[in-house]
């Protein structure tokens, strides 16, 4: 995948993350850029737990499998 693609992939999902977690806001979404970690860290400041952050983002890819880090 190059740069084009997946600054693509990142547009198009960034809705959906927008839709399961709302209380991200646009400047998370500048930090997390794509970065996989960084949603999870984004996801654990707003909503507490490291370990259910990492759980509902590993839920998320198993449901938009379309999408690549």
């Amino acid at each position: 995948m190059n740069k084009d693609e997946a600054s693509g992939n990142w547009k198009q999902f960034k809705g959906k993350f927008k839709e399961k977690w709302g209380k991200l806001t646009d400047d998370d979404f500048t930090v997390i850029e794509g970065k996989r970690d960084q949603l999870v860290g984004k996801i654990q400041e707003r909503y507490g737990g490291k370990d259910q952050a990492e759980k509902e983002v590993k839920d998320w890819e198993t449901t938009n499998k379309d999408y690549r880090w």
